[in-house]
């Protein structure tokens, strides 16, 4: 984790107002709230609005999951957001994504191993994060896959993605109980 301490800490519960309740009563997981969720409660109208897009992309995108967590992972690495990370393993693991296959997504691109089109979809992110641009050779051979649905969420994926890995960072959002970082 880049910061050791939440520079906003997760609301607790006696201090939900009815508003922020209702937000998180409807994201509780085995009783819980995660703690990105509860940190980000510190703003419930941007929370609010904020999963409504989030919710798309994880949930209604026309991904196959598998290939939505191989992205979401890959940018959750080049971004060190050690939270993002360990969530997205867990979810990957549920998708379908080995362990071997989780941790080689740290590699990139070019770690011996990945099928043709994984590969190109990791270079997808690698571009997409190094100069907010897809190259035309990735681009051909996604579109040669994906149609346009798909490549417009593919972008999206990784920008939503960058962008909440961006707060993780900066708000230094800890692990939730259970969930391994980096090492896991």
């Amino acid at each position: 984790m880049r910061l050791t301490q939440p520079r906003l800490e997760p609301l607790a519960e006696e201090k939900w107002d009815d508003e922020t309740r209702e937000i998180l009563e409807r994201l509780q997981v085995d009783g819980r709230v995660f703690n990105i969720f509860r940190t980000l409660a510190a703003h419930p109208k941007l929370l609010k609005q904020w999963l409504v897009f989030g919710n798309y992309i994880l949930r209604k995108s026309t991904l196959p999951p598998r290939e939505r967590e191989l992205l979401i992972l890959r940018i959750g690495w080049l971004c060190r957001a050690e939270y993002e990370w360990g969530q997205h393993a867990l979810i990957g693991k549920r998708v379908g994504l080995t362990n071997d296959e989780i941790n080689r997504a740290k590699e990139g691109p070019d770690a011996p191993g990945w099928s043709e089109f994984d590969a190109t979809l990791l270079r997808a992110a690698d571009e997409l994060h190094a100069q907010a641009f897809i190259s035309d050779p990735v681009w051909n051979a996604l579109a040669a896959s994906y149609n346009t649905q798909q490549l417009l969420d593919l972008i999206f994926t990784v920008g939503q993605y960058n962008l909440v890995s961006m707060a993780l960072n900066t708000l230094g959002v800890q692990l939730d109980e259970g969930v391994g970082g980096f090492e896991s």
